[in-house]
């Protein structure tokens, strides 16, 4: 079987729009752009060929050398996961706004902006974590275990 490889500097370009929209969503009170970012979260968990913030790397960021690819020997599916539960939080959150309780709702954004900041500046992904540990339980769908970095 072929090394699998995923591109960190996407998943790292992809973080910073999250955060920096769902920031700006707060401090304006925007939250339309909290289901904005939701639905882009879900779609790109869903279909990864068109994840938008992954695209604007791969189309604008890496062709100006504005950011540099960073492939790493990596499974894309603790990545996927990771963005897809930060996605469910930003619906849930949606749904917050929509019932008109918006604290619940930029109580669960806030967690999202905090766990992809953990990722983006310490490497710590929280969603990554629980696949593997998914994964190790036996649980169907998680298949892929952690690669060994030797």
């Amino acid at each position: 079987m072929s090394e699998r490889r995923v591109d960190h500097s996407a998943i790292r370009t992809n973080q910073v729009f999250i955060i920096l929209l769902l920031v700006s969503a707060f401090i304006a009170d925007v939250k339309w752009l909290v289901a904005f970012v939701a639905a882009v979260m879900l779609i790109g968990t869903v279909f990864p060929q068109i994840a938008l913030f992954k695209a604007v790397y791969g189309s604008i960021l890496k062709p100006l050398k504005l950011a540099r690819p960073d492939v790493r020997v990596d499974n894309p599916e603790p990545h996927l996961f990771a963005q897809g539960v930060g996605g469910v939080f930003l619906l849930v959150a949606t749904i917050a706004f929509v019932a008109a309780v918006p604290t619940l709702g930029w109580a669960l954004s806030w967690t999202v902006v905090a766990l992809a900041a953990l990722n983006l500046f310490a490497g710590i992904c929280v969603g990554c974590l629980m696949y593997y540990w998914f994964n190790r339980l036996g649980l169907p769908g998680f298949n892929y275990a952690p690669i060994r970095q030797d």
